[in-house]
């Protein structure tokens, strides 16, 4: 299954690093500035949209008067600390990508993040080195559950998809990789623990750590 890869794809946020729970402390902050609290299902109903998708929602969901300019740039300024200085990397991280690095397999991002924040935290862990491609889901047309970010990565790297692999968290990021003709590994994460039937009935596998692919590999 492992010998045709060519290109191994990640998503940032829960997969890459554990940052899942800035997210929603950074609404929960937003809304409460604006007397606002938030609701129950918000991070389910956001869930994939890109950077620039999110802002919209919330623009409208919560009659915002900010530009939606406005409001990206306060998200990014809320989570600028934690993505320079905070966050950790998921287990395994590190090998995995030297190991991919050593056998030549492209790597990339495909993220539903910002490019400055995704910017800093490759930097912070000095990882930049090892990624060809970082692509955002502002980027493209659509964002996740649709393909167009994964398939914009594979187009920019020259690669068939069907030899690409991809790592995500989400069922909504799952769904985006197999739509996009990629086989997909699904990464353990506290905030889609709900999910975790779902990912592993979708997904070719469902890991806690990177070094339970390493091997297949080697």
């Amino acid at each position: 299954m492992y010998k045709d890869i060519k290109a191994v794809i990640f998503d940032v946020d829960g997969t890459l690093i554990d940052s899942m729970w800035i997210w929603k402390q950074v609404d929960i902050e937003f809304l409460g500035k604006r007397g606002l609290s938030l609701p129950e299902r918000l991070q389910l109903e956001i869930e994939g949209m890109s950077y620039s998708e999110t802002a919209i929602y919330f623009k409208d969901k919560f009659n915002l008067p900010d530009s939606l300019e406005e409001i990206k740039e306060e998200w990014r300024l809320m989570a600028e600390d934690h993505y320079k200085c905070h966050i950790k990397l998921k287990s395994g991280v590190k090998d995995f990508l030297r190991l991919l690095h050593a056998k030549g397999i492209n790597i990339g991002i495909a993220s539903s993040n910002s490019r400055e924040l995704i910017d800093y935290m490759l930097t912070n862990h000095d990882i930049k080195k090892y990624f060809s491609i970082v692509r955002t889901s502002c980027e493209v047309d659509k964002g996740k559950p649709h393909p167009d970010v994964y398939l914009k990565v594979a187009g920019d790297m020259g690669i068939e998809p069907c030899r690409c692999l991809v790592f995500e968290d989400t069922v909504s990021g799952v769904m985006a990789a197999k739509s996009a003709g990629m086989k997909v590994f699904a990464m353990a994460d506290e905030f889609s623990e709900g999910s975790k039937e779902k990912l592993m009935e979708m997904a070719e596998g469902y890991i806690h750590s990177f070094s339970e692919v390493m091997g297949y590999f080697k």
